[in-house]
């Protein structure tokens, strides 16, 4: 009966996938005929086309973005003159993509100043730690992402202690439980978190889950939220994946958090599938981290939550019934400074980029960062060169397994570059590594969900904390030493290579943009 259950399940889901991009094609190839088919009015057209993409490149290189974005797409225009005006128009202005990005403004602005809580941490992290006051100010007065004590934090990986910390906290609430996840699959990690929050929404607590449509496109049947309906969860699908050509179907919800009645916060590269737990092997070991927040940096998790929720449900949500500490102080004890940040692409500020370089850049004895993709922009590169050549020990351990080849590729193609500069390379010889986290000077560190490549650095909805003098920076500095006898250093001999898959990484990193 399972088995047929489960047969009938992915038939579904196949068919739902299949329709999709069978549309897509459809869209492309009647695009495709009509430039090519030598009557009158095809050659009219293409020359209409050539001239678009003259303006579209002319008003590319104009615009107030990356340089490496600008780069990919007049490339491409210059390599496809007829399509890649067109495509670039199609792509970037949609109504719907304007009402989206207008809807997260109104949600922003509507509850931006329910993020300051009495007594935050700004003026005592002002006195106390004033070489940090350009991270924290540019968070807190322009980000809009306050600084708090009264929070402790705990580094948690690989995802098997994630799982068991979260359990465990899953079991202590009382009146709400909320998910929002790039990744649900179906399997021993997600059924035991589920029938946890079965439980719980019998006995009354508000269980409340956000997925990604694409991170779920082959994971999850169309009807899961009808299925969670019927166990008292509500479900919310983020931005379900649509058979149009949209840049808007590039911007996906990267985030992993999980909010515990306010009190208790979870963020991290963990998702919520069997691999993450290495439950199953798919590229050797996984190893993943997480973090673990208690006290009022949780608060910040929560309306991140909300905030989401809003969006996708089309909702008026009151904030404030959730706040925890209404009646009753927040009794957790200071351990150090929490920060908790969001990254939206929707707007021109890429808040995880900056984080990233603020850390690199104030970096006087080390940094050490754990990242699964290293595809990154000038702007990255010279910040993680220059901090190398100026005496400080930037090391960045990557995966020795790949998820995806061609991404992997990319990322050695930025290898001998850094190692060059004295950026010291390790691979994780056990497998894949996929935790995102920055470790510096024992006393900074960020744990979240921001990869560095370019479509977590700028496409993606994500979101981190930033911490100071907390428990969890010494815990990732000491994993990381730990791992480092898990790794194989790369050197200039290992990334020598012929010249022919040298012209083909050079290649990869003029489209790494569009990865």
């Amino acid at each position: 009966m399972k088995q047929a259950l489960s047969t009938k399940w992915f038939r579904q889901i196949f068919r739902r996938r299949v329709l999709i991009i069978l549309m897509l094609l459809i869209q492309v190839g009647f695009l495709v005929h009509l430039i090519l088919s030598g009557s009158q009015f095809s050659q009219r057209f293409s020359r209409l086309l050539t001239i678009i993409s003259f303006f579209v490149a002319l008003y590319i290189v104009s615009k107030k973005e990356k340089g490496a974005f600008k780069l990919t797409w007049v490339f491409l225009i210059l390599l496809f003159p007829l399509f890649g005006g067109l495509m670039y128009l199609l792509f970037n202005f949609q109504t719907s993509t304007k009402r989206f990005a207008e809807s997260i403004r109104q949600i922003e602005e509507k509850s931006k100043d329910l993020f300051y809580l009495p007594k935050d941490g700004y003026q005592d992290a002002k006195s106390q730690i004033p070489e940090h006051i350009t991270q924290i100010r540019y968070l807190q007065e322009f980000a809009g992402f306050p600084i708090y004590t009264n929070s402790k934090t705990h580094f948690l990986t690989p995802g098997e202690r994630k799982l068991e910390a979260l359990k465990e906290e899953l079991e202590k609430a009382e009146k709400y439980i909320f998910l929002e996840y790039f990744i649900v699959q179906e399997g021993i990690m997600w059924d035991e978190i589920l029938e946890i929050l079965k439980r719980k929404a019998k006995a009354g607590v508000l269980i409340r889950l956000i997925y990604d449509d694409m991170g779920c496109f082959l994971l999850l049947p169309k009807n899961y939220p009808a299925q969670l309906k019927a166990y008292g969860i509500e479900c919310a699908v983020f931005n379900p994946f649509k058979p149009f050509l949209t840049v808007k179907q590039n911007n996906r919800d990267h985030r992993k958090i999980v909010v515990i009645d306010g009190k208790v916060a979870f963020t991290g590269g963990i998702n919520l599938a069997d691999e993450y737990i290495n439950a199953i092997e798919r590229f050797g070991h996984w190893k993943d981290a997480a973090i673990m927040i208690k006290g009022k940096a949780a608060w910040s998790f929560t309306l991140m939550f909300l905030q989401m929720w809003e969006l996708c449900k089309n909702t008026n949500e009151d904030y404030t019934s959730y706040y925890p500490w209404k009646e009753l102080e927040c009794d957790v004890l200071n351990d150090g400074y929490v920060q908790p940040y969001a990254d939206s692409p929707m707007d021109s500020e890429n808040v995880g980029e900056h984080v990233y370089l603020q850390i690199i850049n104030s970096a006087k004895d080390y940094v050490y960062i754990y990242t699964p993709y290293l595809i990154v922009d000038d702007s990255m590169v010279s910040a993680l060169t220059l901090a190398a050549k100026s005496g400080v020990d930037v090391r960045i351990i990557t995966p020795h397994k790949w998820d995806k080849w061609i991404i992997h590729m990319t990322t050695r193609s930025y290898y001998r570059e850094l190692i060059k500069a004295g950026v010291k390379i390790y691979e994780y010889s056990k497998g894949f590594l996929h935790a995102k986290a920055f470790v510096s000077d024992d006393m900074t560190a960020t744990v979240g969900t921001t990869n560095l490549d370019f479509r977590s650095l700028y496409l993606h909805f994500e979101c981190g904390t930033w911490l100071y003098g907390s428990i969890a920076v010494k815990e990732i500095k000491e994993d990381f030493i730990n791992t480092l006898s898990e790794c194989q250093q790369i050197t200039l001999k290992d990334c020598s290579t012929n010249v022919a898959m040298r012209l083909f990484q050079d290649i990869l990193r003029l489209f790494a943009p569009l990865m």
